[in-house]
Order: structure tokens, then sequence, then C-alpha cells
């Protein structure tokens, strides 16, 4: 089951790196386009002014999809759950929809972390939990750590970049995937194939790439400042892309562009 799609929430508004008056502006016009789902995360220190912002907008909190992540550096068990009580207070939330583990364990040991977001589940601070950037491995070991099912493995996910043994892993173990990075920064727009194939829709490259991520199962969280972008990635509905133009796309997975690696996250894990 993948939470996010079946909760109707296709897109999600990804927050990063957004603060302060550009947050709360893309925030509105985002809940105006009709984004109900916001990502966030105490990495991104925005919680506050995510929290904030929502209180704002006068949307019943049943209508909203709540996302947030403990910080590595929060995995301790004298701080994790004093971290997401602060998450709470800080989003003006009682409960958040789906709580994840922000990045694996620094030293390769996810057990004591899993345990204590179980302990996060189990006091009602989430309806939801799950993990971000986890390998194939890494899943299997939450599956049969956590008392719950998680829900979601957030991840860079584009079709410049090959996950598919991941994406078959985690069909296998029902523990969906859901992008980050979903735009590939801009190289979707760039791109000649997606192009191509947008005009037989009457729609974008950026908008052909992500109808592609959702008909391969997972959600999308994307961010912009651009009301016209905010737009043009929430209205992926009303286009289905045929199996030939899918396998067009998937060639460009051979591209490999990854664009969160070790270099940008020293802790990053061996990606499958």
């Amino acid at each position: 089951m993948n939470v996010y799609l079946d909760a109707g929430h296709h897109v999600s508004f990804g927050t990063f790196p957004l603060r302060g008056v550009e947050l709360a502006t893309a925030m509105r016009s985002a809940a105006e386009i009709g984004y109900r789902s916001f990502d966030t995360a105490q990495m991104y220190e925005n919680e506050r002014e995510v929290g904030d912002c929502l209180s704002t907008l006068g949307l019943a909190r049943d209508d909203l999809f709540i996302t947030t992540k403990v910080s590595p550096n929060n995995y301790a068990a004298s701080a994790f759950l004093s971290s997401v009580e602060q998450s709470l207070k800080d989003l003006r939330l009682d409960q958040v929809d789906v709580l994840l583990l922000h990045w694996p364990d620094q030293h390769g040991d996810n057990a004591e972390a899993l345990d204590l977001l179980q302990q996060a589940h189990d006091r009602g601070y989430a309806a939801h939990i799950g993990v971000s950037n986890y390998t194939i491995s890494m899943m299997e070991d939450a599956v049969s750590r956590l008392s719950v099912h998680p829900v979601a493995n957030q991840v860079e996910f584009h079709p410049f970049l090959n996950a598919e043994k991941l994406r078959s892993a985690s069909a296998r173990l029902d523990l969906p995937l859901t992008a980050y990075c979903a735009v590939a920064r801009g190289k979707m727009a760039q791109s000649p194939l997606l192009d191509d194939i947008g005009q037989a829709h009457g729609k974008t490259g950026t908008q052909v790439g992500l109808r592609w991520t959702l008909q391969k199962g997972v959600a999308i969280n994307a961010m912009s400042t651009k009301a016209d972008n905010l737009r043009l990635n929430f209205e992926l509905q009303d286009f289905q892309l045929s199996d030939a133009e899918m396998s067009r796309i998937d060639a460009l997975m051979e591209e490999g562009y990854r664009i969160v690696n070790s270099d940008l996250v020293p802790t990053a894990p061996q990606w499958d």
C-alpha cells in the first residue's frame, strides 16, 4: 500500500530549502493550487515556519497530510522522542501523518533508531512511520524489526537514475518508494525526449517525467517557488503514458545521473 497514493496525495509540496517569506508564499500558492500534502524535516530547520503557515491556510486538519523526518543528530535514546515532541510543537500538530528516519545511522546500525521510531508511533506521535535513503538490506531490516509496517522509503527517484533494483525490492517488501529530487533539479525540462513525448499530450517534458514516476507507483515530493511550476507539477492526473512511451523514458536511466551522493552527503550509504 502506498499511503500517499491511496490517500490521493500523488504530489507533496517539499519545503527544502525554503525559509521565511519565500516558504510562506510558496506554501500558500501550493495550497491554492490544491496541494494538501506537505513535507518537511528537522534538518530543514523550517518546521516552525511550516507550522505557522499551515495554521493560516484555513484548511481542516483532516484535509492535510504532513510528513516530517527525524535528523540523525537525534537518533540517540536521550534525544529522539523529545525531538519529535519539539517537531510536533513547532508544526502545531498533535500528530504527523508520516514520520521518517531521514538517513541511515552513520555507523550502519539502524536498530536503535528503528526502535525509537516505533516508540514514537506507539505514543501516537505519527499515524504512519517510514524511512528515507535506505538500501535494500536496510529496508529488509526495517520491515523485520518494526511491529507496524513502514509506509515509505523516501529516496532520489527520477528518469535519469536507475532505481529499478530498489523499486523491485520495495514492491517485494510492500515498502513503497517516494521520490525526492523528483524533477532532477530541472534536468527534465532540458530533455528532448521528454519534451517530444510531452508534445503529443499537450504537456511539458517535466510533467511527462513526473507522470512516468507516478506510473512506476512512486509518489512525488517536489518543490518550486514559482506558482506556474507548482501548478504544472500538480496537474498530472489527466493523461496517461503508453507502454511504449514508458519504455522510451526508461532508456534515460542509463545516464546514471545521481544528485545526492557521498560528495554531497558524506554519510550517504552504498546505494543499490
